[in-house]
């Protein structure tokens, strides 16, 4: 057994409450290590005299190292814990000093693990309709023009036309609405939309008046009906929140850009220099101005912003722009505003890295899963890897979070700042249909970018960002078919849990629940493959036991 790779931590991503009753636990060792391991646990302040123990199961294989888990059902909040380890008829023990050949219970109290109470403020909670969520982006100005009577002297752009970074085309409100019935058809049931306040830019992620919508996409009226019929249709809406950075026009900025230290809003912002006049800002854009988040009155003035656009408009919670360059305070202020505002809305924020750090339960509920974009170009596009190195990062991607995490994960295979997928891939469409099926059987939450059921093509930034092609409505029935077999799936599969493997170069997606399981099997070499399946589901490329090159097949036993 190799010692150094056995790894845990207490109240961390190894070692979590699911609820003030249940203790999720990990431990890690090599990959190539199979013993047998048992948790002992008790109560905090009878552990020395009783114990109980339970087996764990190897749940997660990633390339170095496999994952045992379970979950305990506790009497007492207080519990402590170690891990007994078996292999060749030989028993060790793990604790706080490591791996031993023995353990004195009796003097336990020194270094046995422990979470010394599951407090329910402590705990992330599930968004509960996040389980069933299957999410729709839209980039409102690409979308729909809705409002033919309206001022159209700001666009520039005719439909249909690839777009450069000064392109407007005349999406609204109001054509999203127009088309709530199609969106609802695929089965989605989550919109998020690109920000819709104020601003000069097509993107309205310079944001000179976070109270106003933008009229070039409607009016706040607009926006109250659109969440109207979001809701008449069990449709939530989520937007975009910018508060790492702003518009250099909003008006404390411009009050700062004239008095410098003698504005009272000067700490509002980081200024390097009054002369010059510098600071710091989104990116290398000295147009977006960046928020001093350190200051208590920025965090107050971006948390009533977050607050009332659900108190008066209803939605149902934020994406959070460059949120991993806000400071982790306000977000913990935010959050804790937000959810008194209204408990069940979510918040996602834009980390396209590792992000645990803001996933403990006080920050946000979960990110967009760009890792998972990566893997999946990785192995669809790129041909970076094959079946069993998926398996392997897919597995890795899981174990950074928690569980109550990992079922909120935004999941996507491309976005507004991305090539399009369609267009990675070479326009296949069977690497399309299978990444989908792949999108919506793993764990989390899948999320569609607008006309990817059309099989949109598009480049990086502006050319993702094409107008909608509406001629395109009632074609690619294929592809719309199988969205919407994926979206009723995601409701039956909704509490399951995942295991992850590769075998005969074919990638494997286990979900199961209560004797229920469902198999997602995915071919991605160049070889036909025998897959006997029981009851069908979903597949394409499939046909008598045969799953062909860039084939995927769904089966459900029990």
């Amino acid at each position: 057994m190799i010692e150094y790779a056995i790894l845990h931590y207490p109240e961390s991503k190894y070692c979590y409450a699911k609820n003030t009753r249940e203790l999720a636990l990990r431990i890690r060792i090599a990959k190539e290590d199979f013993p047998k391991i048992f948790v002992i646990y008790g109560g905090k302040y009878e552990f020395a005299l009783k114990q109980l123990e339970h087996e764990m199961e190897r749940t997660y294989e990633d390339r170095l190292y496999a994952y045992y888990t379970v979950s305990l059902k506790l009497n007492d909040p207080r519990v402590v814990y170690i891990f007994k380890i078996v292999e060749d008829n030989k028993i060790y023990y793990f604790s706080e000093d490591g791996l031993s050949k023995e353990y004195d219970f009796s003097l336990s109290f020194y270094n046995c693990f422990q979470y010394s109470y599951l407090n329910a403020c402590d705990i992330l909670e599930t968004v509960e309709w996040m389980k069933e969520a299957v999410f729709y982006q839209i980039f409102v100005d690409r979308f729909l023009m809705g409002n033919e009577k309206k001022d159209k002297s700001y666009i520039n752009l005719e439909w249909g036309s690839k777009p450069n970074p000064k392109s407007f085309a005349g999406g609204d409100l109001e054509g999203i609405i127009t088309k709530l019935d199609y969106i609802k058809s695929l089965g989605v049931n989550v919109i998020y939309l690109t920000p819709i306040f104020k601003s000069i830019s097509n993107h309205k992620y310079d944001i000179s008046n976070y109270y106003e919508v933008d009229e070039m996409f409607g009016n706040k009226k607009v926006l109250k009906e659109l969440v109207k019929e979001c809701h008449k249709r069990k449709i939530r809406l989520i937007l975009d929140a910018v508060f790492n950075h702003t518009s250099e026009n909003l008006q404390e900025f411009q009050d700062v850009k004239l008095k410098k230290h003698e504005s009272k809003y000067y700490d509002w912002f980081i200024v390097n220099s009054d002369e010059p006049f510098t600071y710091e800002c989104f990116a290398s854009c000295q147009y977006m101005p960046k928020f001093n988040t350190s200051n208590e009155d920025v965090e107050n003035y971006l948390i009533n912003i977050g607050c009332y656009w659900i108190k008066e408009f209803d939605i149902d919670g934020w994406r959070l722009d460059v949120s991993d360059e806000v400071s982790h305070r306000f977000w913990r202020k935010f959050r804790e505003a937000i959810k008194n505002t209204k408990r069940d809305a979510v918040l996602i924020g834009e980390n396209w890295h590792d992000a645990n750090v803001y996933l403990q339960g006080d920050q946000y509920d979960s990110i967009m899963n760009y890792a998972f974009t990566k893997s999946a170009l990785d192995f669809y596009a790129f041909q970076k890897l094959d079946a069993k190195e998926l398996a392997n990062k897919l597995n890795s991607l899981l174990v950074r979070n928690s569980d109550q995490v990992n079922t909120m994960m935004l999941n996507l295979l491309d976005s507004h700042d991305t090539l399009r997928f369609y267009t990675e891939v070479k326009k296949n469409d069977n690497k399309l249909m299978s990444a989908l099926a792949l999108l919506f059987m793993y764990p989390g939450v899948p999320c569609i970018y607008y006309g990817t059921e059309n099989k949109m093509e598009g480049g990086y930034d502006p050319d993702s960002r094409r107008t909608m092609d509406w001629s395109l409505e009632n074609k690619n029935l294929d592809i719309k078919d199988l969205i919407r077999s994926l979206a009723s799936l995601k409701k039956e599969i909704r509490d399951s849990e995942a295991r992850i493997y590769a075998l005969d170069d074919l990638l494997y997606i286990e979900r199961y629940h209560d004797y229920k399981k469902w198999i997602l099997v995915i071919n991605n070499t160049k070889e036909k493959k025998i897959v006997a399946i029981n009851k069908l589901i979903a597949s394409n490329n499939y046909e008598g036991n045969i799953l062909k090159p860039n084939g995927f097949v769904i089966t459900k036993i029990k």
